[in-house]
């Protein structure tokens, strides 16, 4: 994925995040995060900017992190030196998801306290389930 934050047509703007935004199972290209899946990986990041790596806390239908992924993201985090923030809604404009045929791979900006969009990504695997959408955090990083 290339993370451009792209929609059919070219780059979004501000009020297209507003917009209901579906899940759509398109192999073809890159899509912008759905709206049913904004408030689940706000609390994702809600979590790691408080050092929760484990999303020890639960969060309905996101699975339990390893310890291994959760030192990942630990160390990650620690070696670029930064502080992680809340998600803005600004986001939304540049995060994106790509359809595999089997779930969704969604790369998520991440922000800092220093400097606002980083370079840091949230990696999460998103499947459909009986609730709705079920969330599995991959790996933090810099591509």
């Amino acid at each position: 994925m290339k993370r451009k934050g792209l929609t059919t047509g070219g780059v979004m703007n501000v009020s297209e995040i507003q917009d209901f935004v579906p899940a759509v199972k398109d192999l073809a290209s890159e899509r912008p995060i759905p709206s049913a899946w904004r408030p689940v990986l706000k609390q994702i990041v809600s979590d790691l900017a408080q050092h929760d790596y484990q999303l020890s806390k639960g969060i309905a239908e996101v699975a339990p992190v390893s310890a291994e992924t959760a030192d990942q993201i630990r160390n990650y985090v620690a070696s670029y030196g930064a502080t992680l923030t809340e998600l803005p809604d600004e986001t939304w404009i540049s995060s994106v998801c790509m359809w595999n045929g089997k779930r969704w791979d969604a790369l998520i900006d991440l922000w800092t306290l220093g400097e606002g969009r980083s370079d840091l990504l949230l990696a999460v695997q998103v499947t459909e389930s009986e609730h709705g959408f079920a969330y599995a955090v991959y790996m933090v990083y810099v591509p």
